[in-house]
Parts: structure tokens; sequence; C-alpha cells
């Protein structure tokens, strides 16, 4: 076989949706794939048991639907896909009644701004494709409140401060309780309050039906509620009123976004692997990783409003793979990290490590054929800017790939909606094959909730140690508040420091061995 025979082996084209998948570079030869395809075969079957409504989270006892939100269909009872078709038709019908002005702000002007407020999925989907797809034209302007740190809000807060009566919020929480969403929510509601304006006339909520935030909306008579199913994990749940909610008050099309990925799920069925773009590249992350994690993932996409694509992924691939345990209960430390940012930017940061470095990585680059609306000027040697940018891809492919450096490439015709939809579903089914292939729970994330467990601990520790400092005449050390409290010294030491400095009626007195300072009344 020549190399252009070669060559053309290892490309897919898939004129359905216009997206080219290429893993020449991923070292995936002839033997390779014939030893893959009984467990690749195995993976496929267990995924079309997902989709027709089989209990794929089993230690939540939860189906896994996300699916069925871009082909309600496929669901497994009429209930669900009548609740799936309601639920799109009220995300489309609030979006033009916001736009037309029918729905408005307290003083009866338009919305012209969508604060949302969500952590995590609630966030990372909407903020990656709002960013994707954002125009000059959109309908309205999307603000995130995705963290809670003061600073951030208030930086948010902000920007929409001149048009506040003009601003509209989403919560958005599956359980209603996230700490997170639940502080963004306290903060805005202060901040409207502040500023004379009701925050239930301002506000919607995509929730759990029943949850305490859904019943804090009723109470409150918020504008409207969408719901949140437990089938739907919230990295995968951009296609739902999470995602689609913010999206069609931005003005995106919401429908060309879902049909995107509907005709990716498509390809992603084709028992072919070779026709198969989702089975490709969960067979390239395998051939990687030799099934047991330890290895990177570099996304570059050549094109700047993707930039966001691998932070959304890093929840994604990461969130869903990185498990200490099997589905046996057999400890694997199982993982696949994800970084990346944009190209060429990473061409002049990282990418020397990715080429001289350690043969710990492969890189996906991510193509985009249209450079941009219109013709483009001649910027040098009888070229333009994006075939520089094109080249600068080229070129960095084959750099890694001369270091010994394996690489994969997807292209597709254009960023919009049809293709970021594609983009999305392509990853989701490739961390579901790859998940079945290592034989972990991808739609469970216990380790997460052992961070939000401690941190309420330390919290009530926060509120004892205060009442303790407040109802002292003399300042204390760490390990005499913690000794008093029957608690760790360290844990006291870093929330006292932390305190002191923001609450006005306590101070610290710094002393040359750090530790041994002391906190006390002002």
């Amino acid at each position: 076989m020549d190399k252009w025979e070669k060559f053309g082996s290892t490309v897919l084209y898939a004129p359905e949706t216009g997206l080219i998948m290429e893993w020449g570079g991923m070292d995936m030869g002839d033997q390779y794939i014939f030893s893959m395809e009984r467990p690749i075969a195995k993976a496929m079957v267990a995924m079309r048991e997902l989709e027709m409504g089989d209990i794929a989270n089993p230690d939540e006892d939860r189906m896994v639907g996300h699916y069925w939100l871009r082909n309600a269909a496929l669901a497994p009872t009429e209930e669900l896909r009548e609740e799936i078709k309601s639920c799109l038709e009220a995300v489309k019908s609030f979006a033009a009644d916001v736009h037309s002005g029918k729905v408005t702000g307290e003083g009866g002007k338009p919305f012209k701004h969508v604060l949302v407020g969500g952590i995590g999925g609630s966030s990372l989907g909407p903020l990656f494709v709002s960013k994707a797809l954002g125009a000059r034209g959109d309908r309205m302007t999307l603000h995130f409140l995705d963290n809670t740190d003061p600073a951030g809000m208030d930086a948010v807060f902000e920007s929409v401060e001149p048009e506040l009566d003009e601003t509209l919020t989403i919560i958005i929480s599956k359980s209603g309780g996230t700490i997170e969403t639940r502080n963004c929510m306290v903060e805005a509601k202060n901040f409207y309050e502040s500023h004379g304006l009701s925050f239930a006339k301002h506000c919607v909520t995509v929730t759990g039906v029943d949850s305490k935030l859904d019943k804090v909306a009723v109470a409150e008579e918020w504008l409207a509620r969408f719901p949140m199913w437990d089938w739907v994990g919230g990295r995968t749940s951009v296609m739902s009123a999470v995602g689609l909610l913010p999206l069609a008050l931005q003005g995106i099309d919401v429908d060309s976004f879902l049909a995107g990925a509907a005709a990716m799920d498509v390809l992603n069925r084709k028992p072919n692997i070779f026709e198969n773009p989702g089975a490709m590249m969960a067979l390239a992350w395998y051939r990687c990783s030799g099934g047991k994690g330890g290895v990177t993932q570099v996304v570059l996409p050549y094109k700047d409003s993707l930039d966001l694509l691998a932070k959304y992924l890093q929840q994604l691939v990461m969130e869903s793979l990185g498990k200490e345990l099997d589905l046996q209960g057999n400890k694997v430390n199982q993982g696949l990290a994800v970084m990346g940012n944009k190209g060429t930017s990473d061409q002049h940061s990282y990418v020397q490590q990715l080429v001289g470095g350690p043969d710990n990585v492969f890189v996906t680059f991510i193509q985009v054929l249209k450079d941009r609306d219109g013709d483009s000027v001649e910027v040098g040697e009888g070229s333009t800017s994006g075939d520089y940018l094109n080249a600068f891809m080229l070129g960095t492919k084959k750099n890694l790939e001369d270091h010994g450096k394996r690489t994969m490439t997807v292209t597709v015709p254009v960023v919009d909606a049809y293709n970021v939809g594609q983009i999305i579903a392509l990853y989701e089914r490739a961390v579901g094959l790859y998940a079945q292939l290592i034989n972990i729970n991808a739609y469970h994330q216990p380790a997460v909730e052992y961070g939000k467990k401690a941190a309420g601990g330390l919290i009530e520790l926060k509120n004892r140690a205060l009442e303790l400092l407040l109802a002292s005449d003399a300042p204390m050390t760490a390990p005499e508040i913690a000794e008093r409290l029957s608690a760790d010294p360290e844990d006291v030491f870093r929330l006292m420091l932390h305190l002191c400095s923001n609450d006005k009626r306590l101070t610290v007195n710094y002393n040359d061995y750090l530790p041994d300072s002391t906190f006390g009344k002002r």
C-alpha cells in the first residue's frame, strides 16, 4: 500500500453532515483494529441498550437519556417523548415571547440581557456554545454567574447594572440544592432588590420538578419554570432546557443545533466502525491509553470561536472517565485528562513540550474549513490569514508526528449551530463507548460529592470558631481554637486567615512564624 492509499484508509468522510475524521497519526494499524473488533462491537451493543432505556447508571439506578433530547422518538415511553417535545416547545415559545416584548421586565421594558446562574454542567455547555455561535446580531447578551467568587459576581453584576430592569435571570440546578448556584441566586436577588426591583419578576428556573428550587419559584411566582430530568446528567445537559433556554434567548437556532447532534448520533450507530466516527475516536483513545488511562488528550481547535471547547470537554471527558472503581467495584483509577486552548496561540506556548517532552500525550486538531463570511485580503506571499492558520495547523501536526507523537483531526465545514451540535454529539458518544471499553460507569461522579461534604463541615467549623472568638476577650492561636473545638488546627488556621480578612469584627496579628499568628476581636 503506497502512502496515498494508506492515507485514504484512515479517513472517514460523512457526506450527510460534512464531517471529516482522520486517524492516520494515531498508529491504529490493521492488527490493532482487528484486535478491537469484538470489544468495540460489545460496547456498541451496550450503547444501543442505553438508548432503549436500560439502566446505564447502576449506582444511581437511572436511565441515561441525553440522546433522546435531539430525537424524542427514541425515548422508551410515550410519557417521556411528550415531556421532551413539550419542554422544547415551551423553551422556544418563551424565547419568542421575550423577543417580542410579550414578557418584559418589571418596568415594561423588553429584556436585553440574560444572567445565567449555574455551575459545572449547568454553565460549561451553554457558555461554550454561546461563545462559539455568538454574533453581532444576537437577540440578547448572555452573562454567566458560574462560581461562588464574590468579586467575579460583582464584575458580572456591574456589566448589567445600567440595564438591570432589562435583565432576565435563569437559575439552573437539577436538585435545587447546589450550594454554588444557591449563592449566585441569593447574590442576584440581593442585587435586584438593592436597586428597588423584584427578583421574582425577572427570574425563571430550570430545575427538577418539586425540587427545593422549584418550590421557591412557585411560592415567589417566578416568570417561568422549565424541567430537568434525573436521566440527564449535568455534563450532557446542554441540549435540554439547561442549554436550549439561554441559547434560544440569545437567538441561536436551537433546532439546527439539535439536528446536528441527531445526525451525528445516526453516524455513531453505524455497525461498520470505519463509517462510525464515535467508535473510531473511542478506539483512538484506547490505543493511546492502553485502556489504563494516565495519558492526556490535547484538543486544539484552530478557530477562535471554539476556544472554550477544551474547557467544556474537560468536564465531559474527565468527570465521565475519571473513576476510582470499575463496574465490579475493582480499584482501577481510570482517567483521560484533557487540556487545550486554540491554534495558533498554543504554538507559542505549550506545543514546545508536546513536541519535545514526554510521550504521554496525543493531540486532536479541530479544523474549520470556512475562514469567514466574505472575502479575505491577501496578507503576504499570495496568501490570506486563513491560509496561514491552515498551514500552521498542518505544520504543527507534521512536527508532532515526526517526533513520534500521535494525532488525529476532526474537520467541519463551518462553525454554526449544526456543526457545533455534531461536535458535541461526537464526543458524547466517544465517551460512552470508551467507558464501555474500560468497564466503568461514565454517568455518575461520586468524587465530586466528597469535596461538597467536606466544605459543609468546614463551614460549620468556621461558624463555631467565629462564635468562640466573638465571645473571647483575648486573641487566640489556631491550635488554641482547635483544642476548644476538637478540630484540626490547620483547618482552623486557614479558615480564620480568610475570615479575618473579610469580617470587620475580627483581626489577625501576624507573627514571624505565620502559623503562630493570633486571631481575635478588633
